[in-house]
């Protein structure tokens, strides 16, 4: 029998409820939880010897429990007589000193003061049913009544659905009254409730609204958010604010439930905060690989991804967590990343810390007390040591961090905090570095230091920094594509002259200039901050051969193209970023790859020479548009994707005679790449310059 009401205006009816009444019988109605769910948060808020008015209090069992278990100074009043006449009557010997009285809550009878604690389960919920005029005028009697017949320093504990509008009136009414305003979130045990009974897909919470005595003048607001997994409330600034955060636990709690109803919803992502500080601890991502045939140990899985590795392929991209989870053999993997600046002790711990929540993600059918294996790289949680952290007036806040890779490799990172998830610049530390930094941690290991404390990892200076090793494939892409300048077995001899726009680490200048003897590079870098970085921590430094112009990338190349002795460059490489994350392209800025501007790029480059282009656009439209832009002003225009990235390095040519087949490009790359070779030239043996041409193709 459904007896839910057709439209939710049907709650505010005095007629709606007799009929409720009348067909329910005698048994109970328990639509916003039972006594077990709520206890916790009542006994909490609610003394034994406190006087109690339950306003609307149906045929509940609630006032019930709470009689049987020591609160026996209750008032229960309901706008039905049919129920509270059925209430009387199953109460009158069992629980002698409880009183049921029908009343209009918006009229109540009681002298000023009376009561400690005003409880309402629903009923608020259930009157206001919409936002019109008269119906926010009969909450304002209502609420103005429990403001009266409350002590000072007595609660009004409201148990709702805190549906935006129900939230809004409440923490409004009573905050303009000087009340303390807290909403605390209702466990929930919907996994034992019974299918047969209506419930709600939205979580349920208490508001717990304080009567404070009214000071002249004073405009102190207090609001408090207690969340069901922490007992600790969290103090937020605003009534928008405490409404936003419960509308994250709404968001989270519907999650869930349809995480439970079915598989395969697509990208579902979802961070977890500290209850302290609010600040991201754990990002979340749920994987359904329904290629997986059910068996009682194939349900669910939770990987832990070692820190400082979440930017990789596999953990950072969709296909590389679907190929994660297809490997991994799960109907559903969870996979988790570590948060700079947060303390973890170990797998164990974060295991402990995960287990309950995690759970709420788990799919349909998966079999009661379930072990949920938790799987990582190696087995631990890896190592991400903070070694400095700054702000710069253009990029924001930014870490540098070393963290550990394959084969206890270690790699130091530039991140803009902006965009945390993206690795700016990176370098790998030579082996005995590494080797120190480990044989230091496992000494350390008891000691249980936060896992990012610069402690871990000793401080190293530029000279650590492993300069024959290109950490970035789209910059050995852009590296390989100097093997298009003719007679590429030559070029360590020749005196090539190379601009390069976006500085960052400086990984990509500094590689060139090691490596090419002859050549001269220019380095153009818009934030001083990062040459400061690169000079520090990524082992850079500026020589007769290698300059850094502090400019902006447009400004000095418009200069140089207009200048009386312009320039001209073997090698132009723009590698640089957009500081507008609106953009459908990240990199280069759309200006760099505006046509007026492209003829000044082009008016600066040699005959024979070749611009190299690090492009990074997900609007495939605009897109097309920079590649048409491109192949108006270069007329041989090669197009290198690198593969698990959004990067494709462009190579652009003046001369359409120069088209080289990708037989003769792999025969230039090998040629230069035996020159590189040269006994004691440092070189990286898995960098195959002809790999990086294999798949090249033409415009």
């Amino acid at each position: 029998m459904n007896l839910l009401p057709k439209s939710s205006k049907e709650f505010g009816s005095v007629d709606y409820w007799e009929k409720f009444f009348q067909q329910r019988g005698k048994k109970s109605f328990e639509w916003y939880g039972t006594y077990l769910e709520l206890c916790e948060v009542l006994h909490k808020y609610i003394k034994p010897r406190e006087k109690l008015l339950v306003i609307g209090c149906g045929n509940s069992e609630l006032s019930e429990q709470l009689y049987d278990v020591g609160y026996q100074d209750i008032v229960n009043i309901d706008i039905s007589e049919v129920v509270i006449k059925q209430m009387k009557e199953r109460n009158a010997s069992r629980r002698p000193h409880m009183s049921f009285l029908k009343m209009d809550m918006t009229q109540m009878e009681f002298p000023d003061a009376a009561f400690q604690v005003v409880l309402d389960k629903g009923t608020l919920d259930a009157v206001l049913t919409d936002e019109e005029e008269q119906t926010l005028q009969r909450v304002d009697r209502m609420l103005a009544e429990v403001g009266r017949v409350l002590q000072v320093g007595g609660r009004y504990l409201c148990i709702s659905l805190a549906q935006a509008h129900i939230l809004k009136k409440a923490v409004g009414h009573f905050s303009r009254e000087g009340w303390m305003v807290r909403v605390h979130q209702v466990a929930s045990s919907q996994d034992q409730v019974s299918e047969a009974e209506p419930r709600f897909s939205l979580p349920v919470f208490a508001f717990v609204m304080t009567k404070f005595r009214p000071v002249p003048g004073s405009a102190l607001q207090i609001f408090e958010l207690c969340t069901q997994e922490q007992g600790k409330p969290v103090r937020l600034e605003s009534a928008d604010g405490l409404a936003e955060a419960v509308r994250e636990r709404q968001h989270y709690a519907w999650l869930c439930s349809q995480l439970r109803r079915k598989a395969g919803l697509g990208s579902v992502s979802l961070d977890l905060c500290s209850g302290d500080t609010g600040e991201p601890r754990y990002t979340l991502h749920v994987v359904d690989n329904p290629t997986v045939k059910p068996s009682r140990d194939s349900h669910f899985a939770i990987f832990i991804i070692p820190q400082g590795r979440e930017t990789e392929w596999l953990f950072g991209m969709d296909e590389g967590r679907k190929q994660l989870a297809a490997s991994a053999g799960f109907r559903r993997l969870v996979t988790v990343a570590l948060h700079r600046g947060q303390r973890y002790d170990g797998m164990e711990s974060i295991q402990a810390e995960l287990s309950t929540r995690v759970m709420e993600l788990a799919p349909a059918g998966m079999p009661p007390q379930q072990q949920v294996p938790f799987l990582s790289v190696g087995g631990d949680i890896g190592v991400r040591t903070v070694q400095h952290q700054d702000h710069s007036a253009l990029s924001g806040d930014y870490v540098i961090e070393d963290v550990q890779g394959e084969d206890r490799w270690y790699f130091r990172r530039l991140i803009f905090l902006s965009n945390r998830n993206v690795v700016q610049s990176e370098a790998r530390l030579l082996k005995e570095v590494s080797h120190r930094a480990q044989k230091k941690r496992k000494k350390d290991r008891k000691k249980q230091r936060p896992a990012d404390a610069s402690e871990d990892v000793p401080l190293a200076p530029g000279q650590s920094i492993d300069k024959s090793y290109l950490c970035c494939e789209h910059h050995k892409a852009m590296i390989a594509g100097l093997a298009l300048l003719r007679n590429p077995e030559l070029l360590l001899e020749t005196p090539l002259a190379l601009l390069v726009v976006g500085l960052g680490g400086g990984s990509l200048p500094l590689f060139v200039h090691d490596h090419f003897p002859k050549s001269r590079v220019d380095a153009v870098e818009i934030d001083p901050s990062m040459l400061e970085v690169a000079t520090r921590w990524f082992g850079f430094s500026q020589s007769d051969r290698m300059k850094v112009h502090i400019a902006d990338g447009l400004a000095y190349i418009t200069s140089l193209a207009g200048g009386e002795a312009r320039p001209h460059y073997d090698v132009i490489m723009f590698d640089v970023d957009s500081k507008d994350p609106t953009l459908g392209m990240s990199c280069p800025p759309p200006a760099f790859v505006d046509q007026l501007f492209l003829q000044k790029v082009k008016s600066i480059l040699s005959r024979e020479g070749i611009f190299i282009l690090n492009l990074v656009c997900r609007d495939v439209e605009l897109k097309d548009s920079v590649l048409a832009g491109l192949k108006a002003a270069f007329p041989l225009l090669y197009v290198r994707r690198i593969e698990g990235e959004v990067n494709e390095i462009l190579f652009c040519q003046l001369q359409p005679e120069q088209k080289r087949a990708t037989p003769e490009l792999l025969e230039m790359a090998q040629a230069l790449e035996r020159t590189l070779r040269k006994p004691g030239q440092g070189w990286d043996d898995t960098y195959v310059l002809s790999d990086m041409l294999k798949t090249v193709k033409i415009v």
